[in-house]
């Protein structure tokens, strides 16, 4: 059964927040115990051809370790039944993260999963990068598919600790994520043959889990 979904578009109100009860048992990341307050994060913006408006939404984690991004109609296809656009569908989300003072974030690692049918000789890939706004340092990532293939797709995008973006302590930036499905007929017969791949799950929706690091800023 689809978990109904926010509304998401420009200025959008609170889509979701969480408190943690008991400080102690926060959960750490590299060492670094996550703050002992809410976090709320609101949706900025929503473009793409594969986040139309009111088809993504956001949850945080109790813990406050992490947030889920939920889709509910971003597939990529070529062949019968597509059209020309549909090779490629790309979703960006601007985010705007309210952290507990004294703290900063950046994104360790996040969790792509989805279906994919292939066709011998075709093809696809799925992309994310992140940064923050008005920063040059950009994270990016791809996993590329080749068919035949028909199965679930799961893809992680790791950080090592060092290499981590940084919201920049006490200034309030938008957080964007870009993610991206694409895929290719390559050398099979797009006229007699369907290829797609999607991000989604058994109920429908697509869910990708950004999990975050903390640390103290400078006094």
């Amino acid at each position: 059964m689809s978990r109904p979904l926010l509304a998401a578009g420009a200025a959008a109100t609170v889509l979701a927040s969480a408190l943690l009860a008991n400080p102690a048992s926060a959960v750490t990341t590299r060492g670094i115990v996550a703050p002992p307050d809410k976090i709320v994060i609101e949706i900025a913006t929503v473009n793409g051809s594969g986040c139309p408006q009111g088809t993504a939404a956001i949850a945080v984690s109790p813990d406050n370790t992490a947030f889920t991004v939920t889709y509910s109609d971003y597939l990529a296809q070529v062949g019968v039944g597509s059209k020309p656009t549909d090779f490629r569908k790309n979703c960006q989300l601007s985010l705007i993260v309210h952290v507990p003072g004294g703290f900063t974030y950046a994104v360790a690692s996040a969790d792509y999963r989805g279906y994919a049918h292939l066709e011998s000789g075709a093809n696809a890939v799925q992309k994310a990068s992140y940064y923050f706004q008005g920063s040059p340092d950009t994270a990016s990532r791809s996993h590329p598919y080749s068919g035949p293939y028909d199965n679930n797709w799961q893809a992680t995008d790791e950080t090592d600790w060092g290499q981590l973006v940084w919201a920049p302590c006490g200034v309030k930036r938008h957080f964007n994520i870009n993610t991206e499905l694409r895929v290719n007929a390559g050398t099979s017969d797009p006229k007699k043959t369907n290829s797609f791949i999607a991000m989604d799950s058994t109920d429908g929706d697509i869910k990708t889990i950004y999990r975050l690091a903390w640390k103290e800023c400078p006094a």
